[in-house]
């Protein structure tokens, strides 16, 4: 699983480097400059202001790496050699039979309970996915 899950933690898809830019981007400086005459090091500032305003981007980029890997094929059959290694969507793959008489009932019950770690992770991360700048940043 390593070669799978590490490329993702080191942020190497040019995507959520971009939306992360610009959701940093959209954060107005006088909260840096409030925090920074507050007597606030650019440490501190970075921990208690910038990060907790985008955390909804992060929440958005780890839901989508989850998708994007949970559902990938190709990596998986470059990655995995041995059945025993396989994930779902390839074990979906080898249930299906080449002569076309396959149990369609098995793969389509199987397939629906590939998707349960998806809502899974998507039902326990909405409040913050849809969550915007907004409403985290400006109290009233």
């Amino acid at each position: 699983m390593l070669p799978l899950v590490l490329p993702k933690f080191l942020a190497t898809d040019g995507f959520f480097i971009f939306l992360i830019l610009q959701f940093i981007s959209g954060i107005p400086t006088s909260l840096d400059e409030a925090a920074t005459i507050d007597g606030c090091s650019v440490k501190t500032v970075f921990w208690n202001v910038i990060l907790p305003l985008i955390t909804p981007a992060l929440i958005t980029t780890a839901i989508f790496t989850f998708l994007w890997t949970w559902d990938d094929f190709l990596s998986q059959m470059v990655y995995f050699n041995k059945p025993a290694n396989y994930t779902v969507q390839l074990a979906l793959r080898l249930f299906l039979d080449s002569s076309s008489k396959s149990d369609w009932g098995a793969t389509f019950a199987m397939s629906v309970l590939s998707l349960i770690p998806s809502l899974i992770v998507f039902g326990s991360l909405q409040k913050y996915f849809v969550q915007g700048i907004a409403g985290s940043g400006i109290k009233g």
